[in-house]
């Protein structure tokens, strides 16, 4: 049997309408599109502030993913490089911050915020996060369903994950160097980075991950609907993997690479206790828990399109 493969490309998935003038003509789905209280002018305005449907969600970021998929080794590499440079800088934020704060009950839920940072830097900088793949790139192989576009997302994970990683491992060197930051900085570092590994052991790191690697993901597919309030829905979902303690792949490896380079874990305490758990937990919550979930719930407005 011969397998789908689905291209929608820029014609063929949902575009909004427009008329000469450029001004939006309200489709049936629209809100307000039927309403006898509304005139033309004011139900495109209705149109403008409602959401977006699911469908119309899924192949924005289908499109992305797509495009994405289309980059090559060398562009992937330097954009994953960037991105794991950037996310450094959650470590070195929320630090600075704890830092800064007198040690009292509700150091970490103010010192967490700059967690965030990183993910700022990153998402609005549009350079390549492993855990945001969980879900773009997996669009593309969910509507094709052929062995090539497979193929295709398993490469772009494995560039991305190894440049993010490595550029990780360069921003926790580059901590390292002497007399850059205060002393209670330095000590700052050194308690996050402890910290980071976890209690608990393989079972319930793996669970954490798939709480954070589940939220990205959402984060994901909510912000094509976010429009203006993109950076305040970043800020809030990043804010609840920092204040939950939950365990990010790329954001962690900061941490846990600072206490290697300091001597207080061994490199195989960052592969064991660290990154293989929290690469599957990611894997399974970005993947099963929202691509494949959200891919299913709009299937078959799919299947009737083709």
């Amino acid at each position: 049997m011969m397998k789908r493969d689905v291209s929608l490309g820029n014609s063929g998935g949902p575009q909004p309408s427009s008329s000469e003038g450029g001004v939006h003509e309200p489709r049936a789905e629209d809100a307000g599109a039927d309403s006898p209280h509304l005139d033309e002018g004011q139900r495109g305005q209705a149109a403008d502030h409602s959401s977006p449907r699911a469908l119309v969600l899924h192949e924005i970021i289908r499109e992305e993913g797509e495009e994405a998929l289309r980059r090559t080794v060398g562009a992937l590499i330097w954009s994953s490089l960037a991105a794991g440079l950037s996310m450094g800088f959650s470590f070195l934020t929320e630090s600075a911050l704890r830092a800064g704060l007198p040690d009292t009950p509700g150091r970490a839920l103010i010192s967490s915020f700059g967690y965030s940072a990183g993910f700022v830097l990153v998402i609005l900088g549009r350079q390549q996060l492993f855990t945001e793949s969980t879900l773009t790139v997996v669009l593309p192989v969910l509507t094709r369903r052929n062995w090539r576009t497979a193929l295709s997302a398993l490469r772009f994970w494995a560039v991305v994950l190894l440049g993010n990683l490595f550029g990780t491992w360069v921003f926790a060197a580059i901590l390292h160097i002497r007399n850059v930051f205060d002393p209670a900085v330095a000590t700052a570092l050194g308690d996050v980075s402890r910290a980071a590994l976890g209690n608990g052991g393989f079972g319930p790191t793996v669970i954490r991950a798939i709480f954070a690697g589940w939220l990205i993901a959402l984060m994901v597919w909510l912000l094509p609907s976010a429009r203006s309030g993109r950076l305040l829905t970043v800020l809030v979902i990043t804010y609840v993997v920092a204040v939950t303690k939950l365990s990010h792949v790329i954001a962690g490896s900061a941490e846990v690479a600072y206490s290697v380079l300091n001597g207080n874990v061994g490199i195989g305490d960052y592969l064991t206790r660290f990154l293989c758990p929290t690469l599957i937990g990611n894997i399974l919550g970005g993947v099963s828990l929202v691509a494949l979930l959200n891919h299913a719930a709009i299937a078959p407005e799919i299947n009737r399109s083709d």
